[in-house]
């Protein structure tokens, strides 16, 4: 058997290898991991022994992470283990291209698609009126959507965010809880505030919520409205009955954009009602100007197990779904 021939890459002097490799050659071993190959770095030149397809596949992974370096953006163990698998799927989107599209910029932190399905999310939100983001949680979707409604109120294409969600959670009724109406009403909205702390000054909240500018209510807040000038998004959505999907959508006016996000495997309605997120993806699929986004356990960004808990939970139900077809 013929031993595989090394090929010898060089990394530009101006990238500093300690920012592509990482401390103590940190994301050198994630690629050593995922690569069937033997990796050997030397200063700037690297040394691959493997086949003809792995070496090209490493010099195309050292590109993009190069050009990753060179926007100024910090290399992660996580951005380069998404490169990794990004490259794998040989789509038509880049690594660098997906990973250092800046959204907004607030206090020193920069919000960006972290995957590709993402990528594709937040260009379909630029390109159609009404957009849904449906996927499980932790994939960004309501996050990103909001980052494009404060980036869109920032450059004046809207003049006010309209933030919205069903008061319906986890069987509770807020005719149960204990408070006034809006004590009643906050927790269910607190995701929302707690998000938009993320992406604009805290001092300056309190004024955009006063005069209109930002606008934080329940989904029952929507009838009989039109919105025009704004960019609203109902999160949650898969906890909206199908009349109140019907009605939300309906609500839709001049120079506003919407975006709609949801879980359809986490419907919290009670007594078997069918979601409206579930029924809408029937009903609006083949009109123009709607975009249906989806996103899943590989698109999770919050702690790395929490992407693999989604993953078992959906294999249990499918093989669930299996076992009654059979029985």
């Amino acid at each position: 058997m013929t031993e595989p021939l090394p090929h010898t890459f060089t990394i530009p002097a101006s990238v500093p290898t300690v920012s592509l490799f990482g401390p103590a050659d940190e994301y050198l071993r994630v690629i050593e991991s995922e690569v069937d190959a033997g990796i050997h770095a030397r200063g700037n030149t690297i040394t691959v022994t493997g086949t003809p397809s792995e070496a090209a596949f490493l010099e195309r992974l050292l590109d993009e992470l190069v050009a990753i370096v060179r926007t100024g953006q910090p290399l992660s163990r996580e951005s380069v283990q998404r490169s990794i698998a990004m490259l794998r799927t040989e789509t038509e989107e880049r690594p660098a291209e997906v990973l250092s599209l800046n959204i907004l910029s607030n206090r020193g932190r920069t919000i960006r698609p972290k995957t590709l399905n993402q990528k594709r999310y937040v260009d379909a939100i630029d390109k159609h009126t009404v957009v849904f983001g449906i996927g499980p949680a932790g994939t960004g979707k309501t996050y990103l959507a909001m980052a494009k409604a404060v980036q869109a109120l920032q450059s004046k294409d809207v003049n006010r965010i309209i933030l919205t969600r069903p008061a319906v959670e986890a069987g509770e009724r807020l005719g149960y809880l204990p408070g006034t109406l809006s004590e009643k009403i906050d927790p269910y909205l607190r995701p929302l505030y707690d998000a938009l702390h993320d992406m604009v000054d805290p001092e300056s909240i309190p004024k955009l919520l006063t005069n209109g500018t930002i606008e934080v209510a329940p989904l029952a807040y929507m009838r009989g409205r039109t919105l025009n000038d704004a960019f609203i998004i109902l999160d949650e959505a898969q906890n909206t009955t199908q009349e109140q999907m019907k009605m939300f959508l309906t609500r839709l006016g001049f120079n506003s954009r919407m975006v709609v996000t949801g879980d359809v495997t986490q419907v919290d309605l009670p007594g078997g009602s069918r979601s409206g997120l579930r029924v809408v993806q029937d009903v609006l699929g083949d009109v123009k100007d709607v975009h249906f986004s989806y996103l899943d356990s590989q698109d999770v960004v919050r702690h790395r197990l929490v992407g693999k808990i989604v993953a078992a939970y959906d294999d249990f139900e499918a093989g669930a779904g299996e076992r009654r077809r059979s029985q």
